[in-house]
């Protein structure tokens, strides 16, 4: 299983990123996805997830702002990210599995991350 996250970078407050994952190793389209987030000195926190069958859900503190999607047939996740806030710096990760799930599945599933620094 091998994931790797692209796409972040420094972003005035009211900007847009868009992050994505590329996954192998495993079968992509049956697969929940999350993006899940680390701040400094914070514990990782659940992002956003879609489920494999396009179900999308979102932390409370993103939801209207940021969108995930996934392309199957790239075996790719994105997060499109709208309305940066500073709040939202972090190293950014993908991994498998949904909710509270994902926070655990990333201690073994995850990229390097990317990070996402929001300042003016």
């Amino acid at each position: 299983v091998r994931v790797e996250e692209s796409g972040g970078g420094l972003v005035q407050p009211g900007g847009s990123l868009r992050l994505s994952c590329a996954a192998s190793g495993f079968t992509f389209r049956l697969a929940d996805m999350s993006w899940v987030r680390q701040a400094p000195g914070k514990e990782v926190e659940w992002v956003s997830d879609i489920r494999r069958d396009g179900a999308t859900y979102y932390a409370e503190s993103v939801k209207g702002r940021f969108t995930i999607s996934r392309d199957n047939a790239k075996n790719t996740l994105y997060l499109q990210m709208n309305r940066l806030q500073p709040e939202d710096t972090a190293v950014y990760y993908c991994t498998t599995g949904d909710g509270a799930v994902a926070t655990i599945s990333w201690r073994t599933v995850r990229g390097q991350g990317t990070q996402v620094t929001v300042s003016s």
